[in-house]
């Protein structure tokens, strides 16, 4: 048995184009990244998400998961490249 695709049904991704209102996320894995990186990558990569910095020194020594949730949506969110913070 055939199915007949109608024009109105047929799938075209090659003509579908990322929409200009919805910008891609560039996601950075903070728990890997923070596990990893001494005080100094740390504290570069809090500057970049615009955090103070007196908070920043205490922040620094803190494990990821103690940090507030929307400072760790921030820096996951924030498109921040890990070469930019080596």
């Amino acid at each position: 048995m055939a199915f007949a695709i109608l024009p109105s049904q047929s799938l075209k991704f090659e003509k579908m184009k990322p929409s200009k209102y919805m910008p891609k996320i560039g996601t950075l894995d903070g728990a890997g990244f923070w596990k990893n990186a001494y005080a100094h990558q740390r504290g570069k990569l809090l500057k970049k998400v615009n955090v103070p910095e007196d908070q920043i020194i205490e922040l620094v020594n803190k494990k990821y998961m103690e940090l507030p949730a929307a400072l760790r949506y921030e820096i996951e969110t924030s498109g921040v490249d890990k070469k930019e913070l080596q």
